[in-house]
């Protein structure tokens, strides 16, 4: 194993560096989910609406959001927005809002691809009943929706877990950064990363096993 130290590689070691760390990832992964659903959802909504006053401001927004690197809007939030605004907004604060922000972009563009799945026959036997747009949508297009495009949701969450990695170039104190700090204070730079890699990859691997069998459920109950 050349002059790797196997002792950096237990729990009791790297954990109070860790800890700390994995828990906002984790977090911050929960909160720009459930926030860029959201945003995402009104987002595809007027992009679906026909009505150019609310389809052009939501195209323009995706679009420019999927061109830029998330790294980049990272570093825009952190030092632009504080400067224009006249007050700091902390490295956390900046990461929730950019990831939302940012992640709505690709959640609005696979709620409205899976909107546009539902059958057209559905839709105006909604309408047939009675329902408005907003029933329509919440009671028939939507709940059909969601469980068909549930895997892709979780599949970016799992993208989103690794994206927060990106938070440490502004300082925040995420699970890379826990890694980073432990191999600072114990002298073993190279066995912090190289576990930060495998921590990643098996928490990745996992949820991403785990996600391709609720699809084979979902088209089994299809």
């Amino acid at each position: 194993m050349g002059n790797l130290d196997l002792t950096f590689f237990r729990w009791e070691v790297i954990g109070p560096f860790v800890t700390k760390g994995f828990i906002f990832s984790v977090w911050l992964t929960i909160v720009a989910t459930l926030g860029g659903i959201a945003l995402g959802t009104l987002l595809a909504l007027m992009r679906l609406s026909g009505r150019p006053a609310l389809d052009i401001p939501a195209a323009a927004y995706v679009n420019t959001m999927r061109s830029i690197p998330l790294v980049m809007v990272l570093l825009w939030f952190f030092l632009l927005v504080p400067f224009a605004i006249g007050r700091p907004l902390g490295a956390e604060t900046s990461a929730v809002i950019t990831f939302i922000a940012f992640e709505a972009a690709y959640f609005s563009e696979i709620l409205r691809a899976g909107i546009q799945s539902i059958p057209k026959g559905q839709v105006n036997a909604g309408y047939a009943l009675g329902m408005s747009y907003g029933q329509n949508m919440q009671l028939v297009i939507l709940p059909q929706a969601f469980r068909n495009m549930l895997p892709v949701l979780l599949t970016q969450t799992i993208i989103l877990f690794q994206d927060t990695s990106l938070v440490y170039a502004i300082g925040a104190y995420d699970m890379l950064k826990g890694f980073e700090t432990a191999g600072k204070n114990l002298g073993r730079p190279v066995e912090a990363y190289l576990l930060a890699a495998g921590v990643y990859f098996v928490l990745c691997m996992g949820l991403s096993y785990a996600v391709r069998h609720l699809q084979q459920k979902i088209q089994i109950i299809r």
